[in-house]
């Protein structure tokens, strides 16, 4: 079908404001405030020895995404000796860095835990449920094989600041 030059110019136009519109700046988000946390307490990544090279959470306006963290000690990167431990450890870590972000373990909505024994489900939650005092946030449990440093667990999170 071939368009007349009315609406060549008005496809021409359309494609033009499509484009535009893809790459102008979001207002909304250009006005979001974008804080990043260092690695803080992350062990060093297995087999460099190093810092990660990624923030150890991140928060864009009132949400705070916090990265995976593993159960490896921060200063030689080796993971705490039995599982029970292994989610004292990681969950310690998790609340360092929420609440250096001004938040509190009870602000997370959603939790990931990623472990390398689907047997350590019971172990993991004693240790966590003592983390909360409030409404436990929605969460996922699962099987990952093996983690970086020989890690029981890697969790990541979601929180979000409350309404004032």
């Amino acid at each position: 079908m071939k368009l007349q030059p009315m609406n060549r110019l008005a496809a021409i136009a359309g494609s033009l404001l499509i484009c535009a519109a893809a790459i102008a700046p979001n207002t909304a988000m250009a006005d979001t405030k974008v804080t990043h946390f260092g690695p803080g307490e992350l062990p060093k990544m297995a087999g460099i020895g190093k810092a990660p090279p990624f923030s150890a959470a991140v928060m864009a306006g009132d949400t705070l995404y916090v990265a995976g963290t593993t159960d490896g000690d921060a200063a030689t990167g080796k993971p705490a000796p039995d599982a029970t431990a292994g989610a004292k450890s990681v969950l310690d870590k998790i609340k360092h860095t929420v609440e250096a972000a001004g938040l509190t373990m009870d602000d997370l909505v959603w939790v990931q835990v990623f472990a390398t024994d689907l047997g350590n489900f019971g172990a993991f939650n004693e240790v966590y449920r003592t983390y909360f005092k409030g409404p436990m946030p929605a969460r996922a449990f699962i099987g990952a094989g093996s983690l970086l440093g020989g890690a029981h667990y890697e969790v990541m999170g979601i929180a979000v600041k409350p309404a004032k």
